[in-house]
């Protein structure tokens, strides 16, 4: 019994601690992308409403694309078509 009250105290601590610290245990990892989660298919640019790179604890370099429908998608950063998408994005914004 006290085996399993010492552990329910410190699962307890350990929860209101992650809490004050405004963290998640697992909020960084869900912003991974996993091999099954990428998209291999061309995305228009029209349809991208935003992207953030993965942070380099995860796994996998990656991008996560964000559509104009909420809809997110992992992304290879090195595919051609985002390669082309950021060069875009980099000239109009230096020209405005």
């Amino acid at each position: 019994m006290k085996v399993f009250s010492l552990a329910l105290l410190a699962l307890l601590l350990a929860a209101l601690w992650t809490g004050s610290q405004g963290v998640s245990l697992r909020s960084s990892y869900s912003t991974c992308c996993y091999k099954d989660m990428f998209i291999r298919k061309k995305i228009l640019a029209s349809n991208i409403k935003s992207y953030q790179k993965t942070p380099s604890h995860c796994s996998h370099r990656a991008v996560r694309v964000e559509l104009l429908n909420g809809k997110k998608y992992c992304v290879d950063p090195e595919e051609r078509w985002f390669q082309q998408y950021q060069r875009q994005k980099k000239t109009t914004s230096a020209s405005t």
